[in-house]
């Protein structure tokens, strides 16, 4: 397991790879990777800031890691998240998890990044015409939460 909060870019595709390197037991692996949009509820979106609470992000990512793995079978989970300014077209997050299978690679994913839009201590400050603001919790994101609990 690898949880990583970083203010550096980094490469999805070297990530997703890195997920099946010298594991010959893996027979899935699936990735997602969350992007800086240039438009949010209505509004051009020009960066954005995250922040983040050192230690205690890595502490509650770890726990959602530890609940994805308590309920698949996991072989490799890599969570990687960026924070300090982000411009429009980068990467954000990245969760990425390898299986024996695809069902369980393909749940403990969609688990995680559930989990972590609504559970992990980050602050999100989009910079738009009208001047910063910061970006409230999803009703859809919570919805998407209890579709587990």
């Amino acid at each position: 397991m690898a949880i990583r909060v970083q203010t550096a870019c980094f490469d999805p595709g070297q990530l997703l790879n890195q997920l099946h390197a010298d594991q010959l037991g893996v027979g899935a692996v699936v990735g997602f990777v969350g992007y800086v949009r240039d438009f949010n509820d209505g509004q051009e979106v020009a960066g954005m800031l995250l922040e983040h609470y050192p230690g205690m992000t890595e502490k509650a990512l770890g726990k959602i890691v530890d609940l994805a793995r308590e309920r698949w079978p996991l072989l490799t989970v890599e969570v990687l998240h960026r924070v300090g300014r982000l411009e429009p077209g980068e990467p954000i997050v990245f969760v990425g998890v390898s299986s024996a299978h695809r069902e369980a690679a393909f749940e403990a994913c969609h688990f995680i990044i559930d989990y972590l839009k609504t559970q992990a201590p980050f602050w999100k400050k989009e910079d738009t015409p009208d001047g910063p603001r910061w970006v409230d919790a999803r009703e859809s994101d919570d919805a998407a939460l209890k579709r587990w609990v």
